[in-house]
């Protein structure tokens, strides 16, 4: 039992700073952790770290709307964008030979954290409200159809995904982006987490409560902290955040 809390603690300690400070999906981090050293079947371990992703995501996407950094209108485009075209990319996957990336998200994660510290994202709420918002709907749009696809068809790398299209192309300033990946996040996990409950049946219930109890206490003291750093200290905090995570997982990914 000692065991089983101290995996879902340090699991909820990395999903939770990662989805506070980058909008990252807990499941790239609880995932592994619990299969690896607590030997969950994989299906319930995603589960599991979806549904600690709902709560986790919300209460990130509430403190960061609380501060004016969140973006509903074009947050929503994306998300319906991306749940669409998650399913489509999914029924393509069942139709063609497809052999599972499930590196995908871990390397994306450590070229971000170390994007984030090496070119921070300096870009102010001035130049974003400049963009013209027929442009930014259009944006969110077509940027939501390429990561629900990717996410549909391979199964990783959303959170991280949208975190790059909204800083790199859509050119949100970083607490922004962070605020309305976590938004997106809530519902695309709720869905998944449902998902899965329903196909693969009730889940570990101790796994469950803990994991989702630590993630969302880490994940609101990320959020806190993150609303009310400058931009040059959020960029170097969420460039170590996801250095050290993509590391530490794909070096748990060495264990399996």
């Amino acid at each position: 039992m000692i065991g089983k809390i101290l995996v879902c603690f340090l699991a909820g300690i990395g999903a939770g700073l990662g989805t506070g400070f980058a909008g990252m999906s807990a499941a790239a981090v609880i995932s592994p952790m619990l299969i690896t050293f607590l030997h969950l079947p994989a299906y319930e371990a995603v589960g599991i770290a979806l549904a600690s992703d709902v709560l986790a995501s919300a209460v990130s996407a509430y403190t960061y709307g609380k501060h004016k950094n969140l973006d509903i209108r074009n947050g929503l485009v994306m998300m319906g964008a991306v749940l669409l075209f998650t399913l489509i990319g999914s029924w393509v996957a069942s139709l063609v030979p497809n052999k599972t990336m499930g590196s995908f998200s871990v390397f994306m994660t450590l070229l971000l954290g170390i994007r984030f510290i090496v070119k921070p994202v300096m870009t102010t709420k001035e130049a974003m409200a400049a963009v013209r918002q027929k442009k930014r709907i259009l944006q969110a749009a077509l940027c939501g159809m390429g990561v629900g696809f990717i996410c549909g068809f391979i199964g990783a790398g959303g959170g991280m995904m949208m975190l790059l299209l909204l800083t790199s192309v859509l050119g949100y300033e970083l607490k922004t982006a962070v605020g309305t990946s976590v938004f997106i996040m809530t519902f695309t996990a709720l869905t998944g987490a449902i998902s899965h409950f329903a196909i693969g049946g009730a889940p570990d219930l101790g796994c469950l409560i803990l994991c989702v109890s630590f993630t969302l206490l880490w994940a609101r003291i990320a959020a806190l902290f993150a609303n009310r750093a400058s931009a040059r200290t959020l960029n170097r905090a969420t460039g170590v955040v996801l250095t050290v995570l993509g590391a530490a997982i794909l070096a748990v990914n060495l264990f399996r």
